[in-house]
């Protein structure tokens, strides 16, 4: 069994090196340079560090077990690139929003667009060298969650860590789908 999850957040986030750092094969990264034409329209400030973007997606894949594969869909965290977020949502299971609390409004987009389409998530926090500690409770507050939304803590370079992002997105989502399932038929 193959299942879609998406992997979101705000630019700089840590997404592409989330996918590639999980990823059973070699991700497919549609990464290009950032451009002097995009020095007005990008906000670099907290991540001026970076020197390139995903203009479409990125994709891996991971066995967690015999049998179950989830296939992880890395979308752009550029404003300009959202309207790619339909096509890539199409089918998914559930998500994962990243965060940096160093940016953390940057989130704000990515979860509305989940719970508009009640496509169940989990954010992860990703913890960035410098950045400010904040708890999950933190984040829940900040974000303004519903209930029950889960929010873990993570590092998007190491394979464990984000397996355990993935493991828990996975379960979140069984839950929500079940508990559909349930009401749809009382």
């Amino acid at each position: 069994m193959a299942l879609k999850i998406l992997v979101a957040g705000g630019f700089g986030a840590g997404k592409t090196t989330l996918v590639g750092a999980v990823s059973d094969i070699r991700p497919l990264r549609t990464e290009e340079p950032l451009s002097e034409a995009g020095r007005g329209v990008d906000d670099t400030e907290g991540v001026a560090r970076k020197t390139a973007s995903t203009v479409a997606m990125d994709f891996g894949r991971i066995t967690l077990h015999a049998g179950l594969s989830l296939y992880l869909f890395g979308t752009p965290g550029q404003d300009r690139f959202w309207f790619l977020w339909d096509e890539l949502s199409e089918g998914a299971l559930a998500a994962v929003v990243l965060a940096d609390t160093r940016r953390l409004e940057d989130c704000f987009a990515a979860v509305d667009y989940f719970e508009r389409r009640r496509i169940p998530f989990v954010v992860a926090v990703n913890r960035f060298p410098g950045a400010r500690a904040c708890t999950v409770d933190d984040v829940s507050h900040a974000l303004d969650l519903d209930r029950g939304t889960p929010v873990v803590l993570c590092d998007a370079r190491d394979r464990d860590s984000g397996k355990d992002v993935l493991i828990r997105t996975v379960e979140y989502a069984g839950r929500v789908h079940t508990a559909r399932l349930l009401d749809s038929v009382s």
